[in-house]
């Protein structure tokens, strides 16, 4: 993904964390609480098998898409 694309899913990134927070279900692995920033990143990286830097341009729309899917459906 070129630099000025990452930049703006890195954006994207943490603007869904900063909504996410206290929303995402308890988890036992996490008592402190889930990290809503590392949970869309690890989502994003598992639906894409790649960093969102690593993504290829063509799929920059589909990335948007899936972080606001992220968004709606926290998890």
């Amino acid at each position: 993904m070129n630099k000025e694309n990452a930049s703006k899913l890195w954006k994207m990134i943490q603007e869904a964390g900063d909504y996410l927070v206290g929303q995402l279900p308890d988890h036992p692995n996490h008592p402190k609480g889930r990290n809503p920033y590392a949970h869309v990143a690890i989502c994003v990286k598992s639906q894409f098998k790649a960093s969102y830097k690593d993504i290829p341009d063509e799929q920059f729309d589909e990335v948007i898409k899936y972080i606001e899917f992220l968004k709606q459906n926290p998890s």
